[in-house]
């Protein structure tokens, strides 16, 4: 394929992000979905793809105009918003339903946290959150778009409060505010804690002159009931506008969160607190009225809810109070609140359910599950990363996942890899839970991996490469497990010491993919660093074909493909992924990294030096579009790539390993399907029988020599003795669509298409 080729490949992908519906329907994409069941126990897991959950801060609407009230989660740790719909169950009622494409309904830059809150009583929540400053406060209206979608609208970037006469900054900081209807009057009021010691609670009064309310604001008092947080124990405060909370002892915390609601039913606004660098959610009752709180020690309970198992999350824990079970009352949920992760907190079943089971005008909370949402998700906890194997030798890949979770015997965060064993059939996989400690590497005490599936040393057998690093001490590694076993047999790895490969960088966060870049037949490296020495690159590594695989790879080109993200800037935390993913013949290059972006580069081979890309990959059924990919966008993020063909269409469903614990999965649309080099192909090959079982015959016009590819590129069968007719022994070999590749001496290729049953 030629430069000029190239670009106008370039120029028509940037001319469709510009064109209608329409046209865009026909470009080639994925499409966010549910692609496979997966079982655990007994359990089918209802949203097993969505993606996990770190941070999550929830708020109800209706995103598809139904009529039901929807949720908007936004995960603070992250920055990423998630969408579910309120939909009917099979057996009768309502459930959950994980729905994607309502993601980008929402604007992008949102920071710390997102409430929905409907300030013009339109009947449309409206969105409160940080804007870039991250302690500003900004406001976007929600109005109706094209068949009803919410559709935001920027109202103000700076959310403001007079002070006397003078207008100031209403700031947030690390605080998550309460807004709600604080003195009765109908209209949204705001209490804060103050942003720049976490003392006190400021209260801005909303004193729009409209019917229902507006975005106009008077600081009230910076110190509403008198409430004073003390960080000599959690749970400590004090009610005295002047006494201090104790001699000696330390005046603040580091962040809190808020919740205004009336627990007692008594028409005035009680509190619920979460402090940071504590794990419970305290009740702080108003003995007063909506105009005038009242608070003393003894509406303090610091183990709410009472009667039942109080909130205990590890650390900073903010409550939403909304209806999750679908049966008219609200209930509260808790979750953390983290911005980071660096108290390594377990973040697997961290949301805590609480079913309003009262029958009157007060609630009562009652505890019913501290994963909500979560049990009905792949789950890793932290840094999820996919791989597939077929690990039972039966035929099918099975689905591992690494991730980190805390290791309580240590007390570290520590990294294990769950197998999921595919009991399906090659058309529809079904990925059961086996085991959580997979080759029982959690002994190992790595802190992260990231496994790759790949044979290396040319013997059939798919062999375990890994990057990552040990828990203690946090070194980092690039290393490999041969399988001991044959390719027909069930893999077998000797997990007593870790061989690794020399000659790369080994930065904590690098990734590794390996794929044979220049064709001759050994796999090379192409791997991601964020090393300073050169900068954040992808480098290509050739492998030299020696045998000893500690030191058969040279560096080739230290910033292959010059991969440059938004701004020209060098992308951090990269991840590649080289395989056929439009099913033209050619090899194409995905890449995504800290800023959620996911790159497609079309025929890798065929690229010039400066790689040209391709990012609106997802397509938007909800709104008929391609759009960027939407996984969050703090510079912190750690993301995964991993593909496998679920349903035996020969095509590969897209598996995207997320900083939240979880896997994204996506479907492919809209492929090419035609034969690899089809317009270069010149050599005629025969191939029967095919689709083939166990074994099938390749005949050319003139000898050639062989190579078996599945669709990742990887060479599972070679014949280097050339010859005009080979027989290719198919045992062993996963049901799927594979590419036989012949070539004879003088470099004359030919290419055909092989079904494996």
């Amino acid at each position: 394929m030629t430069l000029r080729f190239i670009l106008l490949l370039f120029v028509l992908g940037t001319w469709l992000t510009s064109r209608p519906a329409v046209a865009q329907s026909t470009a080639f994409g994925f499409e966010l979905r549910s692609v496979a069941k997966v079982v655990q126990g007994t359990d089918t897991l209802r949203n097993a793809w969505a993606g996990g959950l770190d941070s999550p801060q929830f708020s109800g609407i209706d995103l598809n105009a139904d009529g039901q009230q929807d949720l908007f989660i936004f995960d603070r740790r992250l920055r990423r918003v998630l969408t579910y719909l309120n939909v009917a169950a099979a057996g009768g009622g309502r459930q959950w339903q994980y729905a994607p494409d309502y993601e980008t309904l929402f604007p992008a830059g949102i920071h710390n946290w997102a409430l929905l809150r409907d300030y013009d009583c339109d009947g449309r929540p409206d969105l409160f959150t940080n804007g870039n400053s991250e302690v500003d406060i900004q406001v976007y209206r929600n109005v109706a778009g094209a068949g009803g979608l919410p559709t935001f609208q920027l109202t103000t970037s700076l959310l403001t409060a007079v002070v006397g006469n003078t207008p100031v900054n209403i700031n947030t900081g690390v605080n998550m505010p309460t807004i709600e209807d604080v003195n009765g009057d109908g209209r949204l009021d705001m209490l804060i804690y103050d942003w720049a010691n976490d003392k006190f609670v400021t209260y801005y009064q909303n004193i729009s002159t409209g019917a229902c309310g507006g975005l106009q604001f008077r600081l009230v008092t910076e110190s509403w009931g008198n409430i004073q947080s003390c960080l000599s124990a959690c749970g400590s405060y004090s009610f005295s506008a002047t006494t201090l909370c104790r001699p000696g002892s330390v005046q603040h915390s580091s962040g809190s969160n808020l919740l205004a609601i009336d627990l007692d039913a008594d028409g005035d606004k009680d509190l619920l607190v979460g402090r940071d660098y504590c794990p419970e959610l305290v009740a702080i009752t108003n003995q007063g009225t909506p105009q005038q709180e009242v608070m003393t020690n003894s509406s303090l309970n610091s183990s709410f809810p009472t009667g039942t198992t109080p909130v205990r999350i590890t650390n900073f824990p903010a409550a939403y109070n909304l209806d999750v079970n679908f049966d008219g009352r609200p209930d509260l949920l808790a979750a953390p609140n983290l911005f980071d992760n660096l108290d390594t907190v377990e973040t697997r079943r961290s949301v805590w359910y609480y079913e309003n089971a009262g029958t009157g005008a007060a609630p009562n909370f009652q505890f019913r599950q501290q994963d909500f949402l979560q049990r009905d998700m792949i789950e890793a906890s932290s840094q999820a990363a996919p791989a597939f194997l077929d690990v039972d030798a039966d035929g099918l890949k099975d689905m591992l996942v690494a991730g980190s979770r805390r290791d309580a015997p240590g007390n570290l965060f520590v990294a294990t890899v769950t197998y999921y064993r595919n009991v399906g059939t090659a058309s529809r996989a079904i990925y059961k839970l086996v085991t959580t400690d997979y080759l029982n590497l959690s002994t190992k005490k790595f802190g992260l991996l990231r496994p790759v599936i790949v044979d290396l040393n040319r013997d059939g057998a798919l062999d375990f490469a890994c990057t990552g690093y040990y828990a203690v001490g946090r070194r980092s590694f690039l290393g490999f497990y041969l399988n001991q076993a044959s390719a027909s047999q069930a893999p077998s790895f000797n997990t007593a010491t870790m061989r690794t490969i020399s000659n790369v960088p080994n930065n904590q966060d690098d990734a590794a993919s390996f794929f044979d870049v220049d064709n001759d037949g050994y796999v090379d490296l192409l791997y991601s660093t964020n090393s300073n020495s050169t900068g954040q690159s992808l480098r290509y590594y050739r492998n030299n074909g020696s045998s000893t695989l500690e030191t058969a790879f040279d560096v080739a080109n230290t910033d292959y493909g010059q991969i440059r993200a938004a701004g020209n800037t060098r992308p951090v935390n990269l991840y590649p992924l080289v395989a056929d993913f439009d099913r033209d013949g050619a090899p194409d290059l995905l890449t995504v990294d800290a800023s959620g972006a996911i790159r497609l580069f079309s025929n890798l081979r065929a690229q010039s030096s400066v790689f040209l890309d391709r990012t609106n990959l997802f397509y938007n059924t909800a709104r008929g579009t391609y759009d960027n990919a939407q996984l969050g966008v703090r510079d912190l993020n750690h993301f995964t790539l991993a593909a496998n063909d679920v349903n035996g269409d020969g095509g590969l469903e897209l598996f995207i390993g997320m900083e939240s614990g979880g896997v994204l999965a996506a479907a492919p649309r809209n492929q090419v399907l035609s034969t690899a080099g089809a317009a270069t192909q010149s050599l005629p090959l025969t191939l029967y029988p095919n689709p083939a079982a166990t074994s099938t015959t390749v005949e050319a016009a003139r000898p050639v020599r062989l190579t078996l590819l599945d669709l990742t590129g990887r060479t599972v069968r070679t014949v280097a003795t050339p010859a005009r007719r080979h027989d290719i022994d198919l045992r062993g070999l996963a049901a799927g669509l594979y590419m036989v590749r012949c070539e004879t001496t003088d470099g004359q290729l030919g290419v055909q298409r092989l079904m494996v049953k």
